[in-house]
C-alpha cells in the first residue's frame, strides 16, 4: 500500500480509501470487510449520515472489535448542506454518538450539487457556524466537501478557501472535472476521487469488447492507474459489500507510479476505438449546448452514447441513464425523449451533430426502468 499527502490536512492517507455506502448487509460482513481492509493498509475509513446504518455499524467495529490504535486511523464522516446551523449541530452530534468517537478526523458536507447549497455553506449563519464550533472544540479536525455539482458549482466551493478537500468524480470515461483537480491542487487540497468502480463505468464488470480493448490489465485496472498516476490525486474510493471485493483495487496499490508505456498504449487504442466506431457523431463534451430550455443534460446524454456505442458499455449507460428524472440533484436533468428539437442548441455545437437526433436515439439504446441512488 501506498500513502500520499491529503493536501493541507497534512494526513497521510492510503492510496485507496474504504467507502462504507455498501456495508450494509450485516453487522458482521461490515466487520469483516473493514478488518481485511485495515489489515492491508488501509487507513482511511469513509462514510455518511445518509448510509443506512453504516455509521452505526462502523462506531461497533471501531469501538470492540478493532485492535488497531484510534490514531492509526482516519474516519471521515458526511453531513448533507443545511442553511440552519442547529441542524447541523445536531446532526454532528448523533454521528459523534453512532460512530462512538470523540473526534472525526474530517468531515465533508456532503453533496454541495447547486448554487443553492453552496450559498448556504457560504452565508455566516448557515451550517459552517456549527462546523467552526466542532472544529474549535476539537470534535473535528479538517472540513471538506463532496460533490455531484457541474463544474462551475465545484470550482466556486473550492475557490471559497473553506474547505481543505475535496471528493469528486474524475476517471478516465469522466474528465469533465479536469480543472476541478487542478485548482484545488494549486490550493494544496486533498483530492478524494469517488467511486472509480462503480460511477467509473461499472468497470467490475466490463463488457468483452471493453476487456480486449483494455488487454493486457482489466479495464478496472487501467482506470485505477489512469487515476493513481497522476499525484495530484491522493486517495481513490472503494466501496466493498464484502472482503472478496478488495481483491481488484489491492493488487495496483502499490503501483502509482507514472504510467508504463504499455498502459499509454491501452489508453490510446481506447481512444483510436471511440473515434472509429462514433465517427462524426461523436460528442467531445465540450458543454457548449447548455443550458438546455427543456432542462435536459444533452452531454451527459451523449457522453452515456459515445460509451455505449463505442465500447459496448450499454450495462453502466443504461444503470445511469435511467436515474435521469429520479435523483434529484445529485444526477439532473431529464431524459433525452424530452427534446422538442427546438434546435436552440444546434448553432452551439462546434460538431454539427445532429443533436436532437442523437439524443432520441440515446433514449431508445438506453431507456428502462427508473432507478435511484443506492443509499436511498
Amino acid at each position: 500500500m501506498r500513502y500520499r499527502r491529503f493536501g493541507k490536512t497534512n494526513l497521510l492517507l492510503s492510496v485507496f480509501s474504504l467507502g462504507t455506502m455498501r456495508c450494509l448487509a450485516s453487522e458482521l460482513e461490515a466487520f469483516q470487510t473493514v478488518q481485511h481492509a485495515i489489515a492491508q493498509g488501509i487507513n482511511h475509513l469513509e462514510t455518511a449520515r445518509g448510509y443506512g446504518k453504516s455509521e452505526q455499524y462502523l462506531g461497533n467495529i471501531l469501538r470492540t472489535e478493532l485492535n488497531v490504535p484510534r490514531e492509526q486511523l482516519h474516519i471521515t464522516t458526511k453531513l448533507p448542506p443545511t442553511p440552519d446551523a442547529d441542524l447541523m449541530r445536531q446532526w454532528l452530534d448523533e454521528s459523534l454518538e453512532r460512530l462512538q468517537l470523540d473526534y472525526l478526523d474530517c468531515l465533508a458536507i456532503h453533496g454541495i450539487n447547486t448554487w443553492e447549497h453552496l450559498a448556504w455553506v457560504e452565508s455566516p449563519k448557515g451550517c459552517m457556524q456549527a462546523v467552526r464550533e466542532a472544529v474549535a472544540q476539537g470534535r473535528v479536525r479538517h472540513v471538506g466537501f463532496s460533490t455531484h455539482a457541474p463544474l462551475e458549482v465545484i470550482l466556486a466551493a473550492i475557490n471559497t478557501d473553506l474547505f481543505e478537500f475535496v471528493n469528486l468524480h474524475y476517471y478516465y470515461f469522466f474528465q469533465r472535472h479536469t480543472a476541478a483537480v487542478e485548482l484545488a491542487h494549486r490550493r494544496d487540497m486533498g483530492i478524494f476521487i469517488i467511486s472509480p468502480a462503480d460511477k467509473g463505468g461499472r468497470l467490475y464488470t466490463p463488457p468483452p469488447k471493453l476487456e480486449q480493448l483494455c488487454h493486457p490489465f482489466s479495464p478496472l485496472e487501467l482506470n485505477y492507474r489512469f487515476c493513481l498516476s497522476d499525484r495530484r490525486i491522493t486517495t481513490l474510493s472503494v466501496g466493498p459489500a464484502n472482503p472478496d471485493e478488495l481483491r481488484a483495487p489491492l493488487r495496483v496499490a502499490h503501483q502509482d507510479e507514472s504510467l508504463t508505456p504499455m498502459e499509454v498504449e491501452a489508453l490510446r487504442r481506447l481512444e483510436t476505438q471511440a473515434e472509429n466506431a462514433l465517427e462524426t457523431d461523436r460528442c467531445s463534451q465540450c458543454y457548449a449546448c447548455l443550458p438546455c430550455p427543456e432542462n435536459i443534460h444533452i452531454p451527459e446524454i451523449l457522453r452515456l452514447r459515445n460509451l455505449a456505442v463505442a465500447y459496448d458499455m450499454t450495462d453502466f449507460s443504461q444503470y445511469r441513464y435511467q436515474m435521469f428524472e429520479n435523483a434529484g440533484h445529485w444526477f439532473p436533468g431529464v431524459k433525452g425523449n424530452r427534446c422538442t428539437s427546438c434546435g436552440d442548441c444546434l448553432p452551439r455545437c462546434p460538431c454539427e451533430l445532429d443533436i436532437p437526433a442523437l439524443l432520441s436515439d440515446t433514449h431508445q439504446r438506453l431507456n428502462g426502468l427508473p432507478r435511484r441512488r443506492l443509499w436511498q
